[in-house]
């Protein structure tokens, strides 16, 4: 039994209404069960993130009674007036988002984390199921429309950029249209998709790779972050400019992001010697940091390190390397500490061509979450010290030129200018 809890504002429509109003009812738990004709059948509660609450009562409140295996088994409907067992039901509760749930409601739920699929997964997803769906709906047979694999990869990764599948069979759809057309009107009666024919039916690719183009001067970083509907890539942008030693921060940041910031440049600042960085480069000078997306809200400490690699490529001119990317929190000392979201951000890391991802050494436990043929893909390294993500993010420094050594016995060319 579904119940759809998206936008309920009425305690009744959980516990039902009192007998003696016109038009009672009982709740849609024993209306449900009525309908099953089981005393132990499947609930799913869709969007319970979507719960409101006015003048007619809370229906999370009424949901604590009914989700608490220790008390539910008498459970007590309006209608009724007699407690009803609901110890047998299995409850099943779908959500976009935590935060809205009440604490109180959400400590009788055992949260399962579904993340995003990867490349392989949305790959067979699609050939399985999403091309004979869109087929069959546009009155397509599998003789008149036929898409390669390598026109199904350039779709998932130059046409979507998504955690789940929806984006794809909008895409596939279009493409069945635009097959069905060509059917219809007599010009084609197999048409085969490559690569190179997708321009024609969704127009210009909308997402392409940055991620060379990105780090290709001094002071940019690729981090991970998380996102409702799945991991990302970030980059973060440092620049210098004369000044009084004032540091600026941009891109829609929150409290604990600056946060990071700051702690990165107190670092830094600490360690400029060992680093080698002039340890007066901030009297006279002032750091602007920006994180691109400024319409997009971001928050959260796992982007220290990506900030710290930031600004000490931008000190030492060295480019960090344009297929790695980082995540962690730093402290004031140079500990990597660990982050949450792993395989989130593992996942759009290999979305986005990454090859090495730097992870905190304590989030190796959450190795066994990511899929085994994404791990084959990547290099992933774990770090415990900040002194241990600095080379394997930066570029080495160009090793001086050693002049040839002089034939013995024969003077040495006098310079054309002197100083």
């Amino acid at each position: 039994m579904r119940i759809s809890l998206g936008g309920i504002r009425d305690e009744a429509e959980v516990r039902g209404h009192r007998r003696t109003y016109i038009g009672a009812l009982p709740g849609r738990i024993i209306q449900g069960i009525k309908r099953a004709g089981h005393r132990n059948p499947v609930f799913m509660l869709d969007e319970i993130d979507k719960l409101g609450a006015d003048f007619r009562g809370d229906p999370s409140a009424a949901l604590l009674e009914v989700l608490d295996p220790e008390q539910n088994w008498s459970f007590s409907d309006h209608y009724l007036e007699v407690p009803f067992d609901l110890s047998r039901v299995l409850f099943i509760a779908t959500a976009n988002q935590l935060d809205p749930i009440p604490p109180a409601l959400r400590d009788r739920l055992e949260v399962i984390e579904l993340p995003g699929y990867t490349h392989e997964e949305k790959r067979h997803i699609a050939r399985r199921y999403l091309i004979p769906k869109e087929q069959g709906e546009h009155g397509l047979s599998p003789h008149h429309l036929e898409v390669t694999d390598a026109a199904l990869g350039t779709i998932i990764d130059h046409y979507t950029r998504e955690a789940g599948v929806r984006n794809l069979e909008r895409e596939v759809a279009s493409v069945c249209r635009g097959v069905a057309v060509k059917v219809a009107a007599g010009q084609e009666y197999r048409t085969t998709i490559e690569p190179r024919d997708l321009p024609e039916y969704l127009g210009p690719s909308r997402f392409e790779s940055e991620m060379a183009e990105r780090t290709e001067q001094p002071g940019v970083a690729t981090g991970l972050a998380w996102t409702p509907t799945g991991g990302d890539i970030l980059f973060l942008e440092a620049s210098r400019m004369p000044g009084k030693g004032l540091l600026v921060l941009t891109g829609q940041l929150g409290e604990v992001m600056k946060e990071s910031a700051q702690a990165a440049l107190s670092y830094v600042r600490s360690r400029a010697a060992a680093l080698a960085i002039d340890p007066a480069f901030f009297e006279k000078s002032d750091l602007h940091v920006h994180v691109p997306a400024g319409a997009i809200p971001k928050d959260g400490p796992s982007a220290g390190v990506a900030l710290l690699v930031a600004i000490v490529s931008l000190l030492t001119g060295r480019r960090v390397h344009h297929d790695v990317a980082m995540t962690g929190e730093i402290t004031l000392r140079g500990n990597v500490l660990p982050v949450g979201g792993i395989k989130e951000k593992v996942l759009a890391a290999h979305r986005a061509g990454v090859k090495t991802v730097l992870l905190p050494e304590r989030n190796r436990k959450d190795l066994a979450d990511i899929p085994v043929e994404v791990q084959r893909e990547l290099e992933i390294r774990f770090c415990r010290r900040v002194e241990e993500v600095i080379p394997l993010a930066l570029e080495a420094l160009p090793s001086p030129e050693v002049p040839p050594p002089r034939p013995e016995g024969r003077p040495g060319t006098p310079p054309l200018f002197s100083a």
